[in-house]
């Protein structure tokens, strides 16, 4: 069986994967599909709006990434796209893809474990470490080098690591 698009369906797919190609500056093994950042394009005639959620209110890379939407989106043809920023519902790392999660494993970052997982209040949750797998952790500091990440240490292998908060 072959499904024909719709030229406007044919479109807005072409926009989604330009938008989507667009890598997360702050860390770039992730495109802003895998981190769900990416969440709405709407096609209509020769406009095209691309709709974004910011991981966190005042994200510094929200800037860059509208810009290299419009960089992208211009190079597949689209004019003078639109880049809106969508506040609610609030980002939440449940957005963030698997294969995102893998991309971050891999880059030596523990992925956010799913909101269900989520510590008790003033308790200590069980962040597996990316070098090892060791669940023998220990958090050094809330902030690490993004303010979407944590700094921890593994006690098995003693090596620090970035953890990308739950949220």
């Amino acid at each position: 069986m072959v499904t024909v698009l719709e030229p406007h369906n044919e479109l807005r797919q072409r926009a989604w994967d330009a938008a989507a190609s667009v890598v997360d500056p702050e860390i770039p093994v992730l495109t802003i599909a895998d981190l769900g950042v990416l969440r709405d394009v709407v096609v209509d005639g020769d406009h095209v709006e691309i709709a974004i959620t910011p991981t966190y209110s005042g994200c510094p890379a929200m800037n860059m990434i509208a810009l290299e939407i419009e960089v992208a989106l211009e190079r597949a043809g689209f004019h003078r796209p639109k880049v809106r920023t969508v506040l609610s519902p609030a980002w939440t790392t449940d957005w963030m893809s698997e294969e995102g999660r893998r991309k971050l494993h891999a880059y030596g970052i523990a992925p956010p474990q799913a909101s269900n997982s989520r510590r008790a209040l003033f308790g200590e949750q069980a962040v597996v470490c990316p070098q090892c797998s060791s669940a023998d952790t220990e958090l050094l500091s809330e902030f690490g080098s993004t303010s979407c990440k944590a700094l921890w240490r593994c006690r098995a292998c003693r090596e620090p690591f970035d953890y990308f908060k739950c949220h």
